[in-house]
């Protein structure tokens, strides 16, 4: 019996895998590594004592249908419990067709829950010089594949940011380490209930 509660024990006490699959958002672009929001989140759950791996797979320029050829071998090399995805916003600044966007997403999703893991999805938004439908219906996305699947959603990556210009790096698309705290601070409430 002693054993058999030993065993239980090791198994609970498990640490688990939380996968970031990004873009520069996620991948420090710009930044002195380590200041970027998904290795604060690391820190914060090193500070918080919480029993969790994080790996952050995330690279400047990707888009969905890169997030999707990736996510395989990341699956299977990392076995996460939860994956926070990342992707859209590459897709939406080349005006990539919505329905392709969609159905990578849906098809990285399909992917990790076969795989047991949980999916955090991150919502993203562009600027409005794409046209208003093309603008709406992307922003418009993310709720409704969350919403259809049932997802945990973080609304806006930016929230909080994405309105004040002095955030922004020369290029006025990549955020500086200030703001990094704040995306963290949207993303938090979210992630947290799956790695308790």
């Amino acid at each position: 019996m002693l054993i058999l509660l030993c065993q239980i024990e090791t198994a609970y006490s498990a640490p688990k895998s939380l996968l970031v699959l990004g873009d520069s958002l996620s991948a420090e672009y710009g930044l002195a590594r380590g200041t970027g929001w998904v290795a604060l989140m690391e820190q914060r759950i090193q500070e918080k004592k919480l029993s969790v791996t994080v790996t952050n797979a995330s690279i400047s320029g990707d888009t969905t249908s890169g997030g999707l050829a990736r996510l395989p071998a990341l699956l299977k090399k990392y076995q996460p419990n939860v994956v926070i995805i990342e992707l859209g916003g590459n897709d939406g600044l080349r005006g990539l067709p919505l329905s392709a966007s969609e159905q990578n997403f849906r098809a990285m999703i399909s992917a990790c829950q076969e795989a047991k893991a949980k999916v955090v999805l991150v919502g993203m938004q562009i600027p409005p010089n794409y046209g208003k439908t093309y603008t709406d219906q992307f922003t418009g996305m993310y709720g409704k594949i969350a919403k259809e699947l049932k997802l945990p959603l973080v609304p806006f990556l930016l929230e909080g940011v994405a309105d004040k210009p002095e955030l922004f790096q020369a290029d006025h698309i990549h955020l500086i380490a200030a703001a990094h705290p704040r995306m963290l601070d949207n993303v938090w409430p979210v992630v947290l209930p799956l790695i308790k």
